[in-house]
């Protein structure tokens, strides 16, 4: 069996967790003008934009170099969580498991974080670990602060 691990940080945010979980979970198609420095476009493959289960396709950039992530959306309304459950893509080359779940807190009227859990197995141990993929998700987290603010 290869390599496998978990990383967890959190991404200090402003406004509201009920926000910022609503343009994870609703308003990707949003994302390229907001942060089209790491993300040039969204699409649903199946689904709809909100649902449950939906299939996205992302394309990004990591690392100065164009790259493409298909995943499958769970939504976690209670507890304000999406979870990208990575199904094809540049990523899926070097990984087996790759779930990423984002968690907007609202810790106190003033403090609200995006909890980030990556959870990921290798395809063999000579697989290099996500550790850019996991700096990319903060980049991503911490850059929509400002654009949900604006909403």
């Amino acid at each position: 069996m290869a390599t496998s691990g978990t990383y967890v940080t959190e991404v200090p945010l402003k406004g509201s967790a009920e926000k910022h979980y609503k343009r994870w979970r609703n308003e990707n198609h949003l994302f390229p003008d907001a942060i089209g420095h790491h993300i040039q476009g969204v699409t649903v493959h199946d689904g709809k934009w909100d649902s449950h289960g939906a299939i996205k396709i992302w394309n990004y950039t990591l690392d100065g170099k164009p790259e493409v992530f298909k995943e499958r959306r769970e939504i976690d309304d209670e507890n304000m969580a999406v979870t990208f459950r990575g199904l094809e893509g540049h990523v899926m080359e070097q990984l087996k498991v790759y779930d990423t779940i984002l968690q907007f807190i609202q810790k106190s009227p003033d403090d609200i974080v995006c909890k980030i859990t990556m959870t990921w197995e290798k395809r063999t141990d000579d697989s290099p670990e996500p550790s850019n993929y996991m700096k990319l998700v903060k980049s991503l987290a911490a850059d929509m602060d400002a654009h949900v603010l604006k909403a």
